[in-house]
């Protein structure tokens, strides 16, 4: 053990055959920031969609199109976190002080430099991306998201550093400092918004500019909180690529990442096709997807927690204790999706009443939120918070290619065949995806049960 003499070792710290890694209680105070975190997110961003509203059909037209954009680069960013989450993990389980707190430098410098690539890659380009997305759009509609994203994109670095930080403090079992920080960010730009919007009377850049200033404080808020000499890990600021620790946590990342953005650019196609059907169903898979989201929020909470606990066991050379956390925690995952489903699908009529939809759109919205919630409380925990267990021992290269093919194959070539060559449209849009769900189930229950992803990891 390399922690100073007389020093406390945190309960979080224990090794097995002194007991289990993580009590219940730790467990919960892990994943109930997380979930805190999560409904931030999705509340805001429909809030966020409410107030650019004002601003004209142009402007939400355009906000929307460029969404698609940030959320690739925001899937691109977590990877990286996520990677570094992962090697954190693993050498606090293995008690490496050094290599723990210099992991944790190597991510907030990698993630600064992605994300400084990525800012300066999108504002330049932008206007020539959005006509490479989305082809020959009106000309008050590119504008739009030209000047939406151009702003937005001086957000990246900031973002990135605040993802490094919460993969952090995520990693030493601490996700609730993340969560404040989350919490302050998402007042302050729904703040911003009001003001630039409804006081200055801003265009675009009245949402734009406060995300950059909220995840500007963001950054600068985790990064100080992630100096503190009491912290479990001290990450290590730095300007100097360590090449070993560099590759470990970019070969964790870069598959993650390879993996999240094709899941999101299928996700564009999989709308592209919808928008072939009209605007009823456009309008009605919008509105569900919006509920849909609102189902996923445990599961997506406690998925960032696998990692987290799985890492450390698996640093640990504790083996069967990441197996029996990861069934744990899938456990879990079940019973709150199925208490948070269950509710979506009891009030499915009032929530889809919300959005004052035509009757038509309202039934077919109503009947893809049964399907998507009704099969998601059976499937979704499987396909989407199992696998980050095997990514916490760093079996990622079968994740990416079983979630890459079942992409390709389901999500995608089986939405075209039932949606558009067959006519079922949506419906048969959202059926592909649960059949994406069951090929994913299937190959990661015989991934977990084989016992194979517990031999990836390498000191």
């Amino acid at each position: 053990m390399e922690y100073a003499a007389g020093a406390r070792s945190p309960s979080i710290l224990k090794n097995g055959p002194h007991g289990p890694i993580f009590t219940n209680h730790e467990l919960l105070r892990l994943i109930g920031p997380l979930l805190v975190e999560q409904l931030l997110a999705t509340t805001v961003g429909m809030a966020d969609t409410m107030m650019v509203s004002r601003c004209g059909e142009a402007a939400i037209s355009g906000v929307s199109l460029v969404d698609m954009i940030n959320n690739l680069v925001i899937n691109l960013l977590a990877a990286l976190a996520t990677g570094g989450a992962v090697v954190v993990s693993q050498y606090l389980g293995a008690l490496r002080k050094k290599e723990t707190d210099k992991s944790a430098g190597q991510l907030i410098l990698l993630s600064l430099l992605l994300g400084l690539g990525l800012g300066l890659f999108c504002f330049a380009l932008a206007r020539p991306m959005l006509r490479l997305f989305y082809g020959t759009i009106e000309a008050d509609v590119l504008d739009a998201g030209v000047r939406y994203l151009q702003v937005t994109a001086l957000s990246y670095p900031f973002l990135a550093l605040y993802n490094a930080g919460a993969a952090i403090f995520r990693s030493m079992g601490n996700s609730k400092i993340s969560m404040q920080v989350s919490l302050l960010m998402n007042i302050v730009n729904i703040i911003g918004n009001a003001v630039c919007i409804f006081g200055l009377g801003m265009y675009v850049e009245g949402v734009a500019w406060p995300t950059v200033i909220s995840r500007a404080l963001a950054a600068v808020l985790i990064l100080a909180a992630c100096g503190r000499k009491t912290n479990t890990v001290q990450a290590r600021i730095t300007f100097r690529l360590d090449g070993a620790l560099a590759r470990r946590i970019l070969g964790i990342g870069i598959p993650s990442a390879f993996e999240n953005s094709l899941f999101q650019a299928g996700r564009i196609l999989v709308v592209s096709m919808i928008s072939l059907f009209g605007t009823v169903q456009i309008a009605a898979n919008a509105v569900a997807n919006n509920l849909d989201g609102m189902g996923c929020i445990p599961g997506q909470a406690i998925s960032l927690a696998m990692i987290t606990v799985v890492g450390r066991c698996i640093g640990a050379r504790e083996e069967e204790q990441a197996t029996a956390y990861a069934k744990k925690l899938l456990k879990w995952t079940y019973i709150t999706m199925g208490l948070f489903n269950g509710a979506i699908l009891l009030l499915v009529g009032p929530l889809v009443g919300i959005y004052a939809l035509s009757g038509e759109t309202m039934d077919l919205a109503i009947l893809l939120v049964r399907i998507h919630c009704g099969c998601g409380i059976l499937l979704w925990p499987i396909a989407f918070v199992l696998p980050n267990a095997l990514r916490a021992s760093n079996d990622v290269k079968f994740t990416m290619t079983v979630s890459v093919l079942s992409m390709a194959v389901w999500r995608i070539g089986f939405s075209y065949l039932l949606g558009v060559q067959m006519g079922y449209g949506a419906v048969g849009v959202w059926i592909a995806m649960v059949v994406d769900w069951v090929c994913r189930s299937i190959c990661f229950v015989w991934r977990f049960t084989s016992g194979v992803w517990k031999t990836k990891y390498t000191e």
